[in-house]
């Protein structure tokens, strides 16, 4: 393992869902379909498919706030060992700007800063702000991210006891034109049902979580070509959340046991309409990182098939987020399996190599 001016792979190279190529090879670490003279380096073999893709992933933050330098590299190494070489960072409130000049470390997408109502959020997250001043700080995290901004939808009010949406309407229009008008696209942390329909008609581009997608509003997603992230890893922690809140907020409890009961059905619901669906762990705040396999699994359980819940993780994934694939002249950023994916996604969670701008790690 580790760096070769030449490198040979041969197997199953799964470029697309159905376009398969019996090798590839990676020259000083740019993937080419063309033979070079003279022998590799090294020769990899097995199925190999690009870079998985974690398009919910907080490298940089804990549960806690913004983490150091050797945190943050600890978490981006746990990533890279699971073959996660493509982050989209939905909100962070740390500068992990740095991580872009290591080469040994994944490729990160940022959202710039959380943007939150005051006190609707988890503290030391976010900017917390009232709504005529979003449409400014919009400005400047999509100045500050790479093409995307991250709103909270939704958060509990300790007032009605529940989930309550955060923005009201004007607010939310203003907001997203001048994200677009600045470049971005705006996603939003989502868990109830209120939310949704407002932000699609706003405008917005994607939703994080969405488990109180409904058959009213999976048609208007629909419509609008609106994608979702659902975290189904992070979704399984709701019970756990409902009985620490049920003493004090039973309402909000019920609320969440209900979002959990329903998440699958929800999931296949929004798929089986058409909605983009993409992997993402949420890891980062409570979860730990390199759990993109996990997730897939869970998105294939939710009724996508396997081979679009591999996609969700990789092609499709890529495409979405404007990063190349396994292409002639791209950077090399891709992993070995034991198996075909497309027929037994669990083995995402055993990579016999990953490799990294043509760099072989174990």
């Amino acid at each position: 393992m580790g760096e070769h001016r030449v490198l040979r792979v041969r197997g199953r190279i799964l470029v697309g869902p159905e376009d398969v190529r019996d090798e590839l090879w990676v020259v000083d670490g740019k993937v080419t379909f063309e033979r070079p003279t003279g022998e590799p380096d090294a020769v990899l073999d097995g199925w190999v498919l690009p870079g998985l893709v974690d398009a919910h992933c907080h490298i940089g933050l804990d549960a806690h706030g913004a983490v150091d330098e050797a945190t943050t590299e600890a978490q981006a190494l746990r990533e890279r060992a699971a073959g996660t070489l493509l982050v989209r960072d939905a909100g962070s409130a740390a500068d992990t700007r740095w991580v872009d000049d290591r080469e040994d470390l994944p490729r990160i997408v940022r959202a710039g800063r959380h943007i939150a109502r005051t006190r609707r959020y988890i503290r030391n997250y976010a900017h917390e702000i009232e709504p005529g001043d979003l449409a400014a700080y919009v400005r400047r995290e999509a100045r500050r991210g790479d093409g995307w901004v991250k709103l909270v939808g939704d958060w509990i009010d300790r007032e009605s006891g529940d989930l309550a949406e955060c923005w009201p309407r004007w607010a939310l229009d203003e907001a997203i034109a001048a994200a677009h008008e600045e470049g971005a696209r705006v996603t939003a942390h989502c868990f109830a049902e209120a939310s949704l329909a407002p932000l699609v008609e706003a405008g917005i581009d994607c939703v994080e979580h969405a488990t109180g997608l409904t058959e009213e509003t999976i048609p208007l997603f629909a419509e609008r070509g609106v994608a979702i992230v659902p975290t189904l890893i992070n979704i399984d922690t709701f019970p756990g959340i409902a009985a620490q809140a049920e003493a004090k907020f039973p309402a909000y409890a019920g609320h969440m046991r209900d979002l959990h009961r329903r998440r699958y059905a929800t999931v296949a619901a929004a798929h089986e309409a058409g909605l983009p669906v993409f992997a993402g762990t949420d890891a980062g705040g409570g979860l730990g990182h390199g759990q993109v396999a996990r997730e897939v699994v869970e998105l294939e359980r939710a009724g996508l098939p396997a081979v679009e819940a591999v996609g969700a993780a990789s092609w499709r994934a890529r495409a979405w987020l404007g990063r190349p694939g396994i292409e002639e002249g791209a950077s090399a950023d891709f992993l070995v399996v034991d198996g075909d994916p497309r027929k037994d996604v669990r083995v995402l969670g055993a990579p016999s190599a990953v490799v990294l701008r043509g760099r072989v790690y174990a």
